[in-house]
């Protein structure tokens, strides 16, 4: 079953309140198993251009299967591949810290990307709103 709409929203939030909790502002994207947006929240005071970065590290996430450290790596030992790949998706991919997969037992649902922190602190937030979805 795909992550729905209130799940995507609940994710979302429980990534803001993270960064509020660490006195940031930040965007989050949530994407489906394909990469297509389900959900964009730009926290007041985020830096404009963090929607675009939040999605393209959710997309990215959500169509390699591999989270944003792991995308680094492969960008890092075979850029060549991960160039031309990259140019088959919709929007750029954002290699890095600060997207994860969503899953449910064992399937990529999709993948969150966060944008507006430092690379640790936008991972942290993902992984607080994934955390939100099994509360």
């Amino acid at each position: 079953m795909p992550l729905s709409c209130e799940e995507a929203l609940r994710l979302v939030g429980g990534a803001q309140d993270r960064a509020r909790q660490i006195g940031i502002r930040v965007t989050v994207a949530v994407v489906d198993e394909g990469g297509l947006l389900q959900a964009l929240a730009r926290m007041d005071g985020a830096p404009p251009l963090s929607s675009q970065i939040a999605e393209a590290k959710a997309v990215g996430a959500a169509v390699w299967h591999r989270d944003g450290a792991s995308l680094a790596q492969v960008h890092q030992e075979r850029p060549g591949f991960f160039n031309a790949v990259a140019q088959m998706v919709r929007v750029p991919i954002i290699p890095g810290l600060g997207s994860t997969l969503v899953r449910r037992d064992g399937a990529v649902l999709g993948a969150v990307g966060v944008s507006g922190g430092k690379p640790e602190q936008d991972l942290d937030c993902a992984e607080a709103g994934l955390k939100a979805l099994t509360k």
